[in-house]
């Protein structure tokens, strides 16, 4: 939900360009790709998702993206957006080949999941600044590319990142762990746990008043009939949200 907030918001503040009818690629459909696919889908872009899982491809699918790979589209392609966590997803080679103007940015990981160090150390590519955090690279034959944030993570460099309210659940949820720690410390051993589900919960609940909402509340019957508490946790830790 941050990313489908602050991408488009990123994107705005950085060409001021109108989205609606443009086609926008988004390389990878995971979490943050699934938030980025829908924020440039409210603004009527065509969306277009590469992915490597043949499950989330499916998800796309599922949900009336086309799914291709990066070089199908790169005369086509308005605008491309990394969410991968993966390194070299746009290649200094996908640059030189996309249309005149394209905007390309990443909202997944490092500067390397956009192909920088080698944009910067070719020889026959200008980079002219636009204004900051916006750079257009022009290519020998005089097209460019426009890239955001220097391939950083865009709505951080053009925007401000994701909402307080967004960034209220993150840190209510290193707090409820840190008093976890705190009060049953010798529960645990020296590794990586997931947040327990019932605390999971609880984050989510002290959310919920702010947004107006009013939790329906199981009966003893129903409850004894799903052979869940009253109080929860709902889900088994293997549920996929």
């Amino acid at each position: 939900y941050g990313c489908r907030h602050s991408l488009v918001d990123g994107i705005m503040r950085a060409t001021d360009v109108m989205l609606s009818g443009k086609e926008a690629v988004v390389c990878g459909y995971g979490d943050v790709g699934k938030g980025c696919a829908q924020s440039l889908r409210g603004q009527g872009a065509r969306v277009i998702v590469t992915e490597i899982d043949p499950i989330c491809a499916l998800q796309a699918l599922m949900e009336g993206y086309e799914v291709k790979r990066v070089e199908d589209v790169l005369d086509s392609a308005d605008l491309f957006v990394t969410t991968t966590g993966n390194k070299d997803v746009i290649t200094l080679d996908h640059m030189r080949r996309m249309k005149n103007n394209a905007i390309v940015g990443n909202i997944g990981h490092f500067d390397n999941e956009i192909e920088m160090a080698a944009m910067e150390k070719a020889e026959d590519v200008v980079r002219e600044n636009i204004k900051p955090q916006v750079d257009r690279w022009v290519f020998a034959d005089g097209h460019g590319v426009i890239v955001l944030a220097e391939g950083r993570l865009l709505n951080l460099g053009c925007a401000t990142g994701h909402p307080s309210f967004v960034m209220s659940n993150s840190f209510t949820n290193q707090v409820m762990a840190q008093i976890e720690l705190f009060c049953h410390g010798d529960q645990y051993q020296n590794a990586v746990y997931v947040l327990p589900k019932k605390l999971d919960e609880k984050v989510a609940r002290l959310h919920l008043d702010k947004l107006g909402a009013r939790l329906t509340v199981l009966s003893e019957e129903q409850s004894n009939y799903l052979g869940i508490p009253v109080e929860g946790p709902f889900k088994p830790d293997s549920y996929r949200y």
